[in-house]
């Protein structure tokens, strides 16, 4: 199957509500390998890749978030990389 990649950048509150690891918990349910890191704006950016269909899910996911996370908008743009694992990169 062919891999897609998205770049992604979550704006809110995003940043001490655990949004991080529950987007690693979240992408190894679905099979979606990359990254995920906050950013020194209080964005948090991440890399999404895997089947069309769960690369989908984690973004429908990253638009709400964990129980605690406000998601205003999710910027969205075709990504690049070859992952193995979902890492939260500090």
């Amino acid at each position: 199957m062919a891999q897609t990649t998205l770049h992604l950048i979550i704006h809110g509150r995003v940043q001490g509500v655990f949004y991080r690891d529950s987007m690693q918990r979240e992408a190894g349910r679905l099979a979606v390998t990359g990254w995920v890191r906050n950013c020194n704006d209080g964005t948090v950016e991440a890399m999404v890749q895997g089947e069309a269909s769960a690369v989908e899910a984690i973004l429908h996911w990253a638009r709400r978030g964990p129980p605690h996370a406000r998601v205003d908008h999710v910027d969205s743009e075709t990504g690049d990389g070859d992952y193995t694992s979902f890492e939260i990169l500090y």
